[in-house]
């Protein structure tokens, strides 16, 4: 089974690679940014029977540093052949 762990900072938390990230975008003439937010994805293929508190383990205890960190788990549909 596939599994991908969005992981982003918490709302208050300073950003300053997505404050870069903006400077830069408006550097370059794209208007209209309000925000930017830099955040990371973890793609695991786990069992089948990896069951969804097993992998809310694996991000409290190493994917993300629940401090500053939120993060959402999406079960990846496999795609057709």
């Amino acid at each position: 089974m596939k599994v991908r762990i969005l992981v982003s900072l918490k709302p208050g938390v300073l950003d300053p690679q997505g404050r870069a990230v903006h400077h830069a975008l408006d550097g370059l003439g794209f208007a209209g940014v309000e925000d930017v937010r830099i955040g990371r994805v973890v793609e695991l293929d786990v069992a089948d029977d990896t069951s969804d508190e097993t992998l809310k383990s694996m991000c409290d205890k190493l994917l993300a540093n629940t401090v500053i960190e939120d993060y959402a788990i999406e079960h990846v549909e496999k795609e057709p052949a």
